[in-house]
């Protein structure tokens, strides 16, 4: 009895989940495009792999030296 419980209780969110995502506010593609190509286009001065890094120390993909004793 107590797996047909659980299993309802799965099912009651999962059915409440989708009627959520059915709710919610659609967009157009061609809009979602737009928006991203606008946003892409004002932030590209920041984008440090479009313009790259000031110095090498700023860098924190740069491989690290390792200092060996021998």
């Amino acid at each position: 009895m107590d797996l047909i419980a659980t299993n309802l209780q799965q099912q009651r969110s999962i059915v409440d989940q989708l009627r959520r995502e059915a709710s919610s506010q659609r967009l157009p593609v061609s809009q979602a495009c737009a928006d991203i190509v606008k946003y892409v286009t004002e932030h590209e001065q920041e984008d440090c792999l479009l313009v790259g890094f000031s110095s090498q120390k700023v860098n924190p993909f740069r491989e690290k030296s390792s200092c060996t004793v021998l």
